[in-house]
């Protein structure tokens, strides 16, 4: 329907799914080959010239063009949708291709918002926010099936504010993108042993949503953050930064992240296990964090 709209790709055509849109809106695809750094180029160009691009492009593909990103597209606020495929652990397509510091190297750029949806809906909602937004904006998801659960939770999309799945107190999971779908089995684990726990779908990697962060501290113990990323830079140290700026002393944070090293290629469960991303590791840190400061 938006005539200005235009889909962009890196010779990633059918593995970005974009072949449909290419199909139907011949005028306004542009596959510029594998060639990255100019996609980025090219999309803040097209936004210069009152177009809206969406560039579709595999997390580790992106690397490629952090220079652009900087340079050309966020220093001039360009309105351009960065739709980061494969965010996360891929599994069998290899070590190379893990999307683990896409939020790390995007969350350090000015001007850059960064999206992640809980399961199909919220990546609907969010790719038609994005559209609209006015200012560089990435929507990162990650390979395979969308997540189907959690439908009736579907609240409007508002820059840098989370959606509460549960609101408990003592324990709060602090949830982003596919790790909600991994947040709702630790919460039925924990609350079969009797544990109080909230979820907390972030939505945003950047901004974080603050006043959420204070409620937090009033009415919660314990805070993990989740998310599908190395540590380093991530999801997780920027929340605790910002606890740490603000003084809190009387909250635990458990950051649940990738550890600083390489994933390599394999089963996706089996490697979110290795890396600690699993249900039952995720668990045992949370009651231990728990007990330490309820003792």
């Amino acid at each position: 329907k938006n005539k200005r709209l235009c889909a962009v790709t890196a010779a990633m055509k059918y593995g970005t799914g974009l072949q449909y849109f290419a199909k139907r809106f011949p005028e306004r695809f542009f596959d510029v080959g594998i060639a990255e750094e100019h996609a980025v180029t090219f999309c803040a160009g097209l936004a210069s010239m009152n177009y809206v691009p969406v560039f579709a492009v595999y997390s580790s593909f992106l690397q490629r063009s952090y220079d652009q990103l900087i340079h050309d597209m966020a220093i001039g606020g360009c309105h351009a949708v960065i739709c980061v495929d494969r965010a996360g652990i891929v599994g069998d397509d290899g070590e190379t291709h893990q999307g683990i510091f896409d939020i790390s190297y995007l969350s350090s750029i000015p001007n850059m918002t960064i999206m992640a949806p809980k399961n199909k809906w919220e990546l609907s909602d969010m790719i038609k926010y994005a559209v609209n937004f006015g200012t560089p904006v990435a929507v990162r998801y990650p390979r395979g099936e969308a997540y189907d659960g959690l439908k009736e939770y579907r609240a409007p999309i508002s820059i840098g504010k989370c959606e509460w799945i549960y609101r408990e107190s003592g324990i709060a999971l602090f949830a982003l993108g596919s790790m909600v779908k991994t947040a709702v089995a630790v919460r039925d684990a924990l609350k079969a042993e009797g544990y109080p726990c909230s979820i907390i779908n972030a939505r945003f990697a950047k901004p974080l949503d603050e006043d959420a962060l204070r409620y937090i501290t009033e009415h919660h113990k314990v805070i993990v953050t989740m998310e599908e990323n190395v540590i380093s830079g991530g999801f997780g140290e920027h929340v605790t930064e910002f606890y740490n700026n603000e003084n809190c002393k009387d909250i635990r944070i458990v950051n649940i992240a990738i550890p600083d090293e390489y994933v390599e290629h394999g089963n996706v469960e089996l490697l979110r296990k290795e890396v600690g991303l699993d249900a039952d590791t995720i668990i045992a840190r949370t009651i231990e964090a728990y007990q330490n400061v309820t003792e």
